[in-house]
C-alpha cells in the first residue's frame, strides 16, 4: 500500500458549531482545537475530520462530499435525526435517488445513503 488518507478537511465559517454537528452525527469526539479549526475522530483506524475556520463565500455545491450510511436505524430515520442536530435539505440537482442529499450548519453537503453499515468498532483511543 502506497498511502492512506489521514485527514478530511472541510473549511467551514464556524467550526465549534460544525464540529458539534458532526461530533453528534458520526458519534466522533473532539481531538484538538485552535484558532484555526477544531480536529474530531471516530475509531483510529479512521481518518480524523479537520473543520477549518474559512472566510471564504462557498459559492456552489462541494466538489468533495461524505456520504454517510445509519448503523442502527433506517435512512428515513436518520435523515430525521440529521435534521433535528441541524442539518438541512439541499438540493444540488440530484432529482430523485436512493439517497438524500443534506448540508451541515455551515452549508457543506453530503449524501444520507441507503445502506447501513456497522458501527466502528470500539474502544475509541484518543487518537
Amino acid at each position: 500500500m502506497a498511502s492512506r488518507i489521514g485527514d478530511i478537511v472541510v473549511d467551514c465559517a464556524d467550526p465549534a458549531r460544525a464540529a458539534t454537528f458532526w461530533c453528534a452525527a458520526l458519534g466522533y469526539r473532539e481531538l484538538a482545537r485552535d484558532d484555526t479549526g477544531v480536529a474530531i475522530a471516530g475509531h483510529p483506524s479512521a481518518p480524523a475530520v479537520l473543520l477549518l475556520a474559512s472566510v471564504d463565500p462557498k459559492p456552489v455545491k462541494n466538489r468533495v462530499h461524505l456520504d454517510i450510511c445509519p448503523t442502527d436505524r433506517d435512512q428515513a430515520a436518520e435523515v430525521q435525526r440529521l435534521l433535528a442536530l441541524g442539518a438541512t435539505r439541499v438540493d444540488v440537482g440530484q432529482g430523485e435517488r436512493r439517497w438524500v442529499v443534506l448540508a451541515d450548519p455551515c452549508g457543506n453537503e453530503f449524501c444520507v445513503m441507503a445502506t447501513r453499515v456497522r458501527p466502528e468498532p470500539e474502544p475509541f483511543d484518543g487518537r
